[in-house]
C-alpha cells in the first residue's frame, strides 16, 4: 500500500515510520479515533483494495490488538470501527464484533436499536468519561453473543451470555488481550443486564450479585463494570445527559455489606459453611437497611 497523501493531515504523521502494507492499514484505522482523524475518500478507497486483495490475510493478531487499542484509545473509537467497516477490514479483523451491525436490540424510544450503532456510541460514551482501555474493550466484545440470536426471538436474545463467553475468549486468545481485559469482557457478558435489573431486586439478590463479581475481593473490577454499564445505559437514544442510578446504588449496597464485621462472625461459627451462610445474611440485612429509603424510588 502507497503512503497516504500529504494533503491528509494523518499521512504526515505516518511518514515513512510503517512500511508492512497491513500495519500502514490499521495504523490508519487507528489514528482516525482522534478528534482530527477522519479519513478523506481516496483514503478510505485505497484501503478498501488493499483489503480486497488480502493485505491483512497474513498479519501477526498481536499488530492487530496493538492497533485495535491505539484506536479505543482515541478521544472517538467510533471512528476507527467505522473505518474498518468501510473498507471491510472489521470483518477480517473482528468477525464477531462486525456480525453485530444490523442485528435488533430492545430499546425505550426507538423501541429497537441496531447492536452495532449502540456498541458506537458506547465506545464514545466510554472515551467522554475517560474508561480505562479494558473498559473500553469489554464494551468492544461483551455483546458478540447477540450476533445470531435465532430471527424468531428478536430483538430478544435468549441465552446470548452462553454464546458469547467462548467467542469472547476465543477472540481474546486470537489478539492476545490481558487476563484483565479477559475477565472484565465475561463479567460484562454474564452481568451487565443483571446490573440493569438491580432497582428491581432484593436485598439477597444484590448480595449475591456482589459476591459474585468478587467485588469485595476485587473493586477495581467492580468499578470497571459499573463504568460499562453506565456507559450501555447512556448510549440508548434520549439517555446521554440522564444519570444512571444503579451504579451509585451497587455502590452504597457495597459499602453497607462491607461494614459487617466478617472476623466477628467468621469467629462466632467453628464450621466454616456456616460462617459463611452468616457472613451472607449479615451482609443482605446491611444492604436491605442501607437502601430502603431509596428501594422504590424511579430507576431511570
Amino acid at each position: 500500500m502507497s503512503h497516504p497523501s500529504a494533503s491528509n493531515p494523518l499521512g504526515a504523521l505516518l511518514g515513512d515510520v510503517l512500511t508492512h502494507p497491513a500495519l500502514n492499514l490499521l495504523r490508519m484505522a487507528a489514528m482516525s479515533a482522534r478528534q482530527d482523524g477522519e479519513l478523506d475518500e481516496d483514503t478510505l478507497d485505497l484501503m478498501y483494495e488493499q483489503v480486497g486483495q488480502g493485505a491483512l490475510a497474513e498479519l501477526d493478531p498481536a499488530l492487530v490488538w496493538q492497533e485495535i487499542a491505539r484506536g479505543l484509545s482515541g478521544s472517538v473509537p467510533s471512528r476507527m470501527l467505522r473505518t474498518l467497516r468501510e473498507c471491510d477490514a472489521l470483518a477480517v479483523l473482528l468477525p464477531e464484533v462486525d456480525a453485530l451491525f444490523g442485528v435488533p436490540q430492545i430499546a425505550d424510544e426507538p423501541a429497537q436499536v441496531d447492536i452495532g450503532e449502540h456498541l458506537l456510541r458506547m465506545l464514545d460514551e466510554a472515551a467522554r468519561c475517560h474508561a480505562s482501555l479494558a473498559v473500553r474493550y469489554a464494551a468492544l466484545v461483551f455483546n458478540v453473543g447477540k450476533s445470531d440470536s435465532p430471527r424468531e426471538h428478536l430483538p430478544v436474545h435468549y441465552r446470548h451470555v452462553e454464546r458469547g463467553a467462548p467467542r469472547i475468549e476465543a477472540l481474546s486468545a486470537r489478539l492476545g488481550v490481558p487476563q484483565d481485559f479477559l475477565d472484565l469482557a465475561l463479567l460484562a457478558n454474564s452481568e451487565c443486564e443483571r446490573v440493569h435489573r438491580a432497582a428491581e431486586m432484593r436485598a439477597g439478590s444484590i448480595t449475591a450479585l456482589l459476591e459474585r463479581v468478587d467485588a469485595h475481593g476485587r473493586p477495581e473490577r467492580f468499578e470497571g463494570l459499573m463504568t460499562l454499564c453506565t456507559c450501555d445505559f447512556r448510549a440508548y437514544p434520549g439517555r446521554a445527559a440522564r444519570p444512571y442510578p444503579k451504579a451509585p446504588m451497587l455502590r452504597t449496597a457495597l459499602a453497607a455489606s462491607q461494614s459487617v464485621d466478617e472476623a466477628a462472625i467468621t469467629a462466632a461459627h467453628r464450621d466454616a459453611a456456616k460462617a459463611a451462610d452468616a457472613l451472607l445474611e449479615a451482609r443482605a440485612l446491611a444492604v436491605a437497611a442501607a437502601l430502603r429509603s431509596r428501594r422504590w424510588e424511579d430507576a431511570g
